[in-house]
């Protein structure tokens, strides 16, 4: 009786012992397989630059490079704090010097810069080129044309706190309203339509210039500081992780003609984004081929 027990337990272990070993020898695979076998996580801003660019680079880790891809979409100061924390990999919509300083400034120890994917973008006021004004300084003299208001975005956004200080600065009496990216770009097409006046909080790489007819307001005060650049921001340990990855992250550069042209074509296409982004991939080989590392 003690026998059989004993050779019961003994083919317990043995299975138990088996199963671990398979399990064990996964793990082993796994850990040394390709890392192009591994997910990347990319978070974005519902902006249209953001969404351009992330979509493209999507489809491009997907089909040429062979990743998984996992998409989010947040506010930017939640993205800073997920990217510092770890919980996201990579953020291709970083503005600075200026627009995100304060973000570095908080998070910067933490995260890694990739370098520039856009370079001379702007920020700051925008109106109709049929406003008859042409500097933020001007704003009060007929802040009734406006009701008051200044459209803006997620409250988050970089540009919302430059255009709090611009309000400051210039003594404006108007009200800055937050939404979103596609909620003001929708007001700013019906108040175009109806030709009356709206001042929104503006940004180049954007499609609503090639749209539009429209014209940033002077800024005699420097509040929206010079052109800026776009940066990919990654968590702390990413190139040393995924170099394959962050040297595609790296080389991953667009021109104006090039990401307004992927940016219009997703703004006039009721086909989702990365669909979008795949066919602008397949029409632009060479480009996407020159951002991908050799083996």
């Amino acid at each position: 009786m003690k026998k059989n027990w004993m050779k019961k337990v003994t083919v317990i272990v043995a299975a138990i012992l088996l199963i671990t070993g398979i399990t064990g020898c996964g793990s082993v695979n796994s850990a040394s397989s390709d890392e192009s076998e591994g997910t990347i996580k990319l978070v974005y801003v519902n902006w249209s630059e953001g969404i351009a660019m992330t979509n493209l680079a999507k489809v491009i880790l997907e089909e040429k490079m062979g990743y998984d891809v996992e998409m989010t979409m947040a506010d930017v100061a939640p993205i800073f704090t997920s990217l510092a924390d770890g919980d996201q990999d990579v953020f291709m919509d970083a503005w600075l010097p200026v627009t995100h300083a304060s973000y570095m400034e908080e998070y910067g120890d933490d995260l890694d810069d990739l370098g520039n994917n856009f370079e001379n973008a702007k920020i700051g006021l925008v109106v109709p080129s049929y406003v008859d004004i042409d500097s933020i300084a001007e704003l009060n003299d007929i802040a009734d044309d406006f009701n008051g208001e200044i459209v803006g975005i997620d409250s988050g956004a970089g540009i919302m706190k430059a255009t709090d200080t611009a309000i400051e600065t210039y003594g404006l009496s108007m009200e800055l309203i937050p939404g979103s990216g596609p909620a003001m770009t929708a007001l700013l097409a019906t108040a175009i339509d109806d030709k009356e006046a709206i001042v929104v909080t503006g940004w180049e790489p954007h499609w609503m210039f090639a749209k539009y007819a429209l014209k940033f307001l002077e800024d005699p005060e420097g509040v929206y500081g010079t052109s800026e650049n776009i940066h990919t921001i990654t968590r702390k340990g990413f190139s040393s992780d995924m170099p394959k990855a962050a040297a595609f992250f790296t080389n991953f550069y667009m021109t104006s003609q090039e990401l307004g042209d992927l940016m219009g074509a997703i703004a006039d296409s009721d086909d989702d984004p990365d669909v979008v982004a795949k066919a602008w991939m397949e029409s632009n080989e060479d480009l996407v081929a020159s951002w991908i590392p050799a083996e």
